[in-house]
């Protein structure tokens, strides 16, 4: 039964982690209605991030391989680009360490997710309803300040709810970056917070893990892999034709059903 739990965790990390409706908040929410609960659970939680940060590096290898080229310094690669995922990494590394006991203490609840989700969606709304015209597109537009700026918004997704792609997508939208390249960044940014986030729990709880749970973290990392495929895939395509609307006010009448439910 652990089993079909996990696939089902790995599908909603998949679908949820790069679309701004926080993938933390409904795998609390899941994992609650599943009772796949203790402290082994919330670290497979975090682990399977990795299964959908690897739908990003494969989708877009061509620019992780860039990375590599130091060859010119105006684009988004080599060192200059190397640099503005660091800037955007910095804060939520800094800000994630120092209170990741506190967050998982008081804010790893359905309550706290309720509110992140409810905060979170009318973010999108009023943002989409009333920024007026972008003044950067493309990532090579982006600059260090740019970066710090995207990573200081990242640091509200450290409440579970809030969304980490939510705050990056709205973040960069807020200093003048248009949706589309907003959306490239934020998948981008992803990989190296989430590495780090992924190896500072598994390293805090490794010793809660045996030979067993092998089967359900690997399940989960499958499933979280390819509904993340799909769902980036989904993604691309409708911001290019439509705006973030939809996902704000979806997130409001979750956040509405669960505070009403009690849940």
């Amino acid at each position: 039964m652990d089993i079909v739990k996990s696939a089902i965790l790995g599908v909603v990390e998949g679908i949820t982690e790069f679309i701004p409706v926080s993938s933390t908040g409904h795998l609390i929410l899941a994992a609650k209605f599943l009772k796949f609960e203790g402290s082994a659970a919330s670290t497979f939680e975090v682990f399977i991030q990795l299964g959908a940060i690897l739908a990003v590096i494969i989708l877009y290898w061509k620019t992780f391989l860039n990375f590599l080229k130091f060859d010119d310094q105006e684009e988004f690669s080599g060192l200059r680009g190397l640099e503005l995922l660091f800037w955007t990494t910095l804060p939520a590394l800094v800000f994630g360490a120092a209170a990741h006991g506190t967050i998982k203490k008081y804010l790893f609840s359905s309550a706290t997710v309720a509110i992140g989700l409810g905060i979170g969606g009318l973010a999108i709304v009023l943002c989409e309803q009333f920024l007026g015209a972008h003044k950067k597109s493309g990532l090579n537009s982006l600059n260090r300040k740019d970066a710090f700026l995207i990573g200081l918004f990242q640091c509200l997704a450290l409440w579970p709810g809030m969304s980490r792609s939510a705050c990056t997508i709205l973040g960069a939208m807020l200093i003048g970056v248009e949706r589309k390249t907003a959306v490239e960044y934020s998948f981008l940014a992803a990989a190296p917070v989430m590495f780090a986030a992924t190896a500072f729990d598994l390293a805090k709880n490794v010793s809660l893990l045996s030979h067993s749970d092998f089967a359900v973290f690997a399940t989960g990392f499958i499933f979280a892999f390819v509904s993340a495929w799909a769902a980036i895939r989904f993604f691309v395509r409708v911001v290019a034709q439509h705006t973030l609307k939809a996902f704000g006010w979806y997130r409001i009448l979750v956040s509405s059903i669960l505070i009403s439910a009690g849940y």
